[in-house]
């Protein structure tokens, strides 16, 4: 499995992020092949995850570009800023 976790900074409005999060991007990625979990977290003080997880690497990657285009059409306003992206192989889970 192949996992990828996003955090954005400078939410202006977490409640609407993760409203149009869970109802307009979360049946977007179930899509993407390989899918395995997707979570949007509200980590507070305008920080927000997302973690994605994919049976492979290029399901991680496709989702990746999936989000950035997303973000700029449907929530540009609400996150002003780019994610900071960290992605990798599954090594533990339980």
């Amino acid at each position: 499995m192949y996992a990828t976790v996003r955090r954005y900074e400078g939410i202006t409005d977490p409640t609407e992020a993760g409203r149009r999060v869970s109802e307009e991007f979360v049946p977007l990625i179930r899509q993407v092949p390989g899918f395995v979990a997707y979570y949007w977290v509200d980590a507070g003080d305008g920080v927000m995850l997302s973690t994605s997880v994919f049976e492979d690497r290029a399901g991680a990657e496709e989702s990746t570009g999936r989000a950035a285009d997303f973000v700029r059409e449907k929530l540009a306003s609400l996150l002003p800023n780019p994610p900071q992206v960290t992605a990798g192989e599954v090594v533990a889970s339980g």
